[in-house]
Order: C-alpha cells, then structure tokens, then sequence
C-alpha cells in the first residue's frame, strides 16, 4: 500500500484527491492535509461582493466535496522534511510516499505602508462581504481599485471587480457621481495573456468609463487623507479603496528548501514534479515561467488561476497512478486555460488559448454575452454539489454546452 499526502483541500487538492480515488480506489492511502474545514469557492466572491450571492450560498463543508475514501485531517501544515518523506501538521507527522503541495497563495496586506482596515479587498470572503456592505450604502465619489503588486491570483478578478463594482452602483443611480479607477504596476490589462486580450478588456473598461492607469506601482497609501502614493507619479486622492493585496507563499514553503528566491516552488513546467522525486507542487504556488514574456526584465511566470490548478492536478494524479501501476508516467500539463470574463448585467466574456503559446500567449476573448454568465453560474453549482448524482448532473450539463459551442471543458 502506498501513502500520498496531499496539502490544501482548494481547487487543486480537491481534484488531485478525487482522481486519485476514482483511478486507485481503496487500495492504497489518500490523506489530505487542509486547516479550513468550510470550502468558499472563491470565484463567487465577485457575486458575494455585489450582493448576487452570501456567504452560505458559496461554502460548503470540504468532505461534502471528497470521495469518501478521502481521509481528511484539518489541521496547519508547520514543516515539510523531504529528506525523511514526511510532513508535520499539528502535534501529527505523516509519512509519504507521494506528496502534492496545493497550499495557494497567502495574501499579505500587511506589506503595503500605512494599510488599516478602512481599505477594502473582495480577495476574501469575509472581505467581499464586508465591501458589499459598504456599497450599499456609498453615495458617490471616486473609487480607486489598486493591483498592490505582482504575482496574484485570477489575473482576471481585479478588472471583473471594477465592473462589477460599475454596474453596481449604475443601479443605484450613481453613474454621474461615481468615478472609477484602476491601478496596476502592469502595462496593459492581463499582460500575461497576451496582447489581443489585453485590448479586448481595455475596450470594454473604456466603454463602462472605468479609469485605466497602467504602470503604476503602489508605494504607500495615507487613509487619514484618503491619498494614494505612487513611485514616481502623482498622488491621487479617492472616497473609497479596494486593494489586490501582496501575495506570497504560505510560511511553511518560505521556510523550506522547496522555495525559489521569491518563495514559491519550481516545478518541472509538464509534470508540475519539484527538485524532490515524487514530490509534486501544483496551483498558485508553482513558479512556471512563460516562454517569451518579460516584465520588466524578468520572465512572467504561468497566472495563478484556478483553471490551471484543476488541469495540473489531473496531470499529477495521473501520473502518480501510473508509477505506483509501474507504467510509464508521460501525462503532461499543457496551459491551455479559460475562464468566463464577468462584466456586469448578468453578462460575461470567455477568455480561451494557449498560455505556452510564442512568441507570446494565444488567448482570445469571444464576444461578450449572456450564455458565458450562465456557464459560470453552472461551474459553480456543479463545484459546490456534494458528491454524487448532482456532481455528476452539472457536469454532464457543462460539458454538453461545451459541445455547443464548440470549446472542450476538462472537468
């Protein structure tokens, strides 16, 4: 019997877990390692944000989303020992003869001066539920929405934020009182995706009057006057502020000799294996550079993006599968991603293409509509169903739409 110790139960722990009962059923050993013992699926949050959805709509108890042959310990990873093939959580070590690292990404607010709790963020669900709370009742003036940082997660959300946010107070009736801004220390809308889409959502923000100010890198904020600090630019003055905060590794990977010089892990870019034999890192916190992208001078690394997370963890699962079955472990992660692009009204955009692409990425953005919102409602319902006859409905469901349009959708 083999052991394989799995450690986050997001997006990416979740599939590694359940592909691997699907393909080994009892026979060996799943154990999955997560702190949390409620699962949010943190793509609503833009829906919790602007009062579509709550709190209880979103989450779900994790073991509701595994397979019963699952075994979950919810507990804090504190050390990783490669060299002994364990883990230590809680007063608990675990031996593995597998690991996958699914641990995401930690958000660090504390990293930006002069951050108080007046400064809003929807990149957490206690955090989106609190800014809805505050535009219901905002009256008007300018909203400043601040990219702190890179790398963060769903390189998305920030611009689907902001329009949301737009067409939320639109039917409030604040259009002529509201002013909205975007900043990023980035030089175009989802650089990483390539210039087409880039421009494709840089005309859609035009369009809803959204502010866009690229290559501006936040240096400080003082909440007492409501100022922002650019380096190097202008000041800018705002009535309410919403921040992508800093993203890093969780502690346990910053500590360990699994980090990279920026405390993420490198990963082989097909088997998503570490420097370690069988240790496998999948999701934010894999470090997997783009072929021909740059910013500045340093190469941008794959998005941290669910999508990917899912697509990494069936690759990993399978492979495990076929070195414990002693057959040759060739399955191989391609970055082909997607995602349904929300842009307010109950309509969304469909982002799709290859993020290995060269000389830069191949992603399109198809015209916006109301079939790609409602694909996105479908993914979620069909992720939060337990498992079982509903898992499987949406799924059915989903891939059949995918047919229709002719997009292939990897569940």
């Amino acid at each position: 019997m083999k052991t394989i110790v799995i450690l986050g139960g997001g997006i990416g722990g979740i599939v590694t877990a359940n592909e691997l009962s699907n393909r080994l059923g009892g026979e060996h050993k799943i154990i999955l390692i997560e702190k949390n013992m409620e699962h949010s699926f943190v793509p609503s949050y833009l829906w919790l944000m602007n009062g579509d959805r709550t709190k209880k709509q979103i989450s779900v108890p994790l073991k509701s989303l595994l397979k019963k042959s699952v075994e979950v310990v919810n507990d804090i990873v504190s050390e990783i020992v490669p060299a002994e093939w364990k883990v230590i959580a809680g007063e608990k070590e675990y031996r593995y003869d597998f690991l996958v690292i699914a641990l995401g990404a930690d958000l660090a607010p504390e990293k930006i001066q002069g951050w108080d709790e007046s400064i809003h963020t929807y990149y957490t669900l206690e955090g989106a539920d609190k800014l809805h709370e505050t535009l219901k009742n905002f009256s008007g003036g300018k909203v400043a929405l601040v990219i702190a940082s890179m790398p963060y997660k769903c390189p998305g959300a920030p611009h689907e934020g902001a329009m949301l946010i737009e067409d939320f107070l639109r039917s409030k009736g604040l259009q002529e009182k509201v002013e909205i801004s975007l900043f990023t220390p980035e030089t175009q809308p989802l650089p990483v995706a390539g210039p087409e889409l880039g421009n494709a959502v840089k005309s859609i923000l035009d369009k809803k009057g959204i502010r866009f100010h690229p290559l501006m890198q936040l240096n400080s904020v003082d909440t007492r006057s409501k100022q922002l600090f650019f380096n190097g630019k202008d000041t800018y003055e705002y009535d309410l502020l919403i921040v992508i905060p800093p993203h890093q590794a969780p502690e346990v990977i910053r500590t360990s000799d699994l980090a990279n010089a920026n405390g993420w892990v490198d990963v082989n870019p097909a088997s998503l294996q570490t420097k370690y034999e069988n240790i496998f890192a999948i999701g934010d916190i894999a470090s997997i550079p783009l072929p021909g992208r740059w910013f500045p001078d340093k190469p941008m690394m794959l998005p941290k993006a669910g999508v990917f997370a899912h697509l990494q963890a069936d690759v990993v699962a399978k492979n495990i599968v076929r070195k414990i079955q002693g057959e040759k472990a060739d399955e191989k992660f391609c970055a082909d991603g997607y995602c349904m692009l929300e842009a307010g009204e109950d309509l969304a955009g469909f982002a799709y293409g290859d993020f290995f692409g060269e000389p830069h990425p191949q992603v399109h953005l198809k015209q916006i509509g109301r079939k790609w919102h409602i694909g996105k409602v479908l993914f979620e319902k069909w992720w939060l169903s337990p498992i079982g006859f509903k898992k499987t409905f949406y799924k059915n469901l989903l891939q059949a739409g995918g047919k229709l349009i002719g997009i292939p959708v990897k569940l």
